[in-house]
Order: C-alpha cells, then sequence, then structure tokens
C-alpha cells in the first residue's frame, strides 16, 4: 500500500472527478492509497477536515499555521494545543519558513514556527516543516524547540542533502513530492538514491506540483504512486518496496495515525516493533 503524508484534501480541484471529493479518493485507493493525512494551513481549517476525517476513516489531519498566512492575530501556544487536542490531529503543520516571498515578515513567520515547535513537543506530536530559501534559520528553530524523540517531517523537500542530513540526526524525516520527477529536478533524484529508505515519505501535496506526466493538471493524491515509482527508479529497487518502507515509516512517525492503518497492517508494525 502507499500513504499520501501530506495532501490538501480540502483545496483539491475536482473537476475530473464531477466535483466529489470522494470519486477523487476512490481513484487514489483504486492505486492502493489506503491512507491520506490532510494538512491544515490555518487554525480554522481544522473543523472541516476534522469533519471531513470523520466520514473518511482513511483520512487523518494536521493542525497549523502556513508561513505565508497572512492573519491578523497569532495564535499563541495554549491556542494552538487547544485545536489539535479538541480534533485529535496526529501533527502540527504545516509550518515553517518560507523567505522566497515577503508576505509575512521574517521574525513573525520565526515566531510562529517556534510557537507551532513548542507546541508539538508539549503535546508530543510530529510537526510537518514547510522550509524555503531558509535552511540555517529553520534548523536552528529545529534544534532548539523540537523533541528529537518525536520528531517530524520536512515535506516537498527541495534543499540540499546537507540540510537533509542533519534533519534526520534531529530525528525528522525527509518528504518527497512530485518535484522529484520534474526534469529539472536531477539533485533532488540524487538525494533520494542517497538517503536512508527508513527516513523517506511520499507525498503529493495535491492540488499543487503534479508530477511528470501529469504536469499542468490539479495534483491528486493518486499520483502519489509516481513519486515512488521515481524513488524505486533512482534507488534500483521495487516500487513495492518503496512502498512498503515508506508506508512503515509514515505509521513510526505518526504514532496517532497506527488506528486507521488496515488491520494486517497493524498486526505487521506491531510484529516488527514499529509500534
Amino acid at each position: 500500500m502507499f500513504v499520501d503524508s501530506h495532501c490538501h484534501l480540502d483545496r483539491l480541484d475536482l473537476s475530473a472527478h464531477a466535483g466529489d471529493l470522494n470519486a477523487a479518493l476512490e481513484a487514489a485507493r483504486a492505486r492502493r492509497v489506503r491512507q491520506f493525512l490532510a494538512i491544515a494551513v490555518t487554525l480554522d481549517d481544522v473543523p472541516a477536515l476534522a469533519e471531513l476525517a470523520r466520514r473518511q476513516p482513511d483520512v487523518t489531519i494536521s493542525a497549523g499555521i502556513h508561513p505565508m498566512q497572512v492573519l491578523e492575530e497569532e495564535p499563541d501556544i495554549e491556542a494552538i494545543k487547544e485545536v489539535a487536542e479538541t480534533h485529535e490531529v496526529v501533527a502540527i503543520g504545516e509550518t515553517g519558513l518560507d523567505y522566497h516571498y515577503d508576505r509575512v515578515p521574517r521574525e513573525r513567520q520565526q515566531e510562529r514556527f517556534a510557537n507551532q515547535l513548542i507546541a508539538a513537543r508539549e503535546l508530543e506530536l510530529p510537526v510537518i516543516v514547510h522550509t524555503r530559501e531558509a535552511k540555517e534559520d529553520a534548523l536552528a528553530l529545529i534544534r532548539e524547540h523540537s523533541d528529537p524523540r518525536v520528531g517530524g517531517v520536512l515535506h516537498c523537500f527541495t534543499e540540499d542533502i546537507d540540510m537533509a542530513r542533519e534533519a534526520v540526526r534531529l530525528g525528522f524525516y525527509i518528504s518527497l513530492s512530485g518535484i522529484i520527477t520534474f526534469h529539472s529536478a536531477g539533485k533532488l533524484r540524487e538525494l533520494a538514491a542517497r538517503l536512508p529508505l527508513d527516513r523517506l515519505l511520499i507525498e503529493t501535496d495535491s492540488p499543487y506540483l503534479a508530477p511528470v506526466p501529469h504536469r499542468g493538471k490539479p495534483n491528486e493524491p493518486q499520483w502519489v504512486v509516481e513519486v515512488a515509482e521515481a524513488i524505486a527508479k533512482e534507488r534500483a529497487i521495487s516500487v513495492d518496496e518503496v512502498a512498503m518502507q515508506t508506508t512503515a515509516n509514515f505509521y513510526r512517525l505518526f504514532r496517532q495515525a497506527v488506528p486507521q492503518a488496515p488491520e494486517s497492517l497493524r498486526q505487521a508494525l506491531a510484529g516488527a516493533g514499529l509500534v
């Protein structure tokens, strides 16, 4: 089975599925995608995502504030924790730093990121990190505020291998998206071949960043399979091996999602001592 470890189900373009989210999920399930982590980019997103998860047993959710969200008032640590606990999320995020644009001042991004790292640490939940052109500051805040025993993931990773290795040392996973299939992404493919497979996750970040051969279309959770295929090709291993290991990695990191895993997988994870 495959897991889409990062998708924005409340933002999908459903025109290819007659406006039906369940049809989009069924298309993914038909390709053996059996778990979806739906990502919040503001705390206001979380109640609707929680309702979606109640209707879809294979959907779990996060609670967080994206670094590029412009807010009139910043939620404090207790507000973040309250939303996360009320809606039984499996992770904090998407949070992080993005210095490519200047919509949100860097100092505010850093404070926002630190608050979410602290909330995640106190709740013992992994953190989902967006980082762009902010390598040193992102790593510094992770070192200062995260718990390596709980860790997190650098999602949709596009930075260099040195950052990836340092993140792994700090207890984090590296998640690769459809970008790995882009013709210009040679360095990212090299990274996919060199990092430990037991520290990799796969994602779509849908509706963004559709992989080859679907570029130009709105991305969908079903195309996480193309990401796994690209990793398998670079590592000269089978797609099934990538699927199996990245699925185990997902549940090892997002332990609160284990109850949503298929029964046979839960038994296998328990037997291997992974959960």
